[in-house]
Formats: structure tokens, C-alpha cells, sequence
């Protein structure tokens, strides 16, 4: 399992608009 930032999580919500919680779980599953 990749190592989840913060930033990523914040990179991937300004860009998709997208919950937290989705964000975080489509990083982990990426």
C-alpha cells in the first residue's frame, strides 16, 4: 500500500471536488 500524503489528499479534492473520504480511498486503492 502506497503512502498516503495529506497533500495528495488536498491536491485530489481541489481538483475533483470529491469528499475526503473518497479521495482517500481512491489513493489507497490506486
Amino acid at each position: 500500500m502506497p503512502d498516503i500524503s495529506a497533500s495528495m489528499v488536498k491536491e485530489l479534492r481541489e481538483k475533483t471536488d470529491a469528499p475526503m473520504m473518497e479521495c482517500k480511498k481512491a489513493l489507497t486503492e490506486a
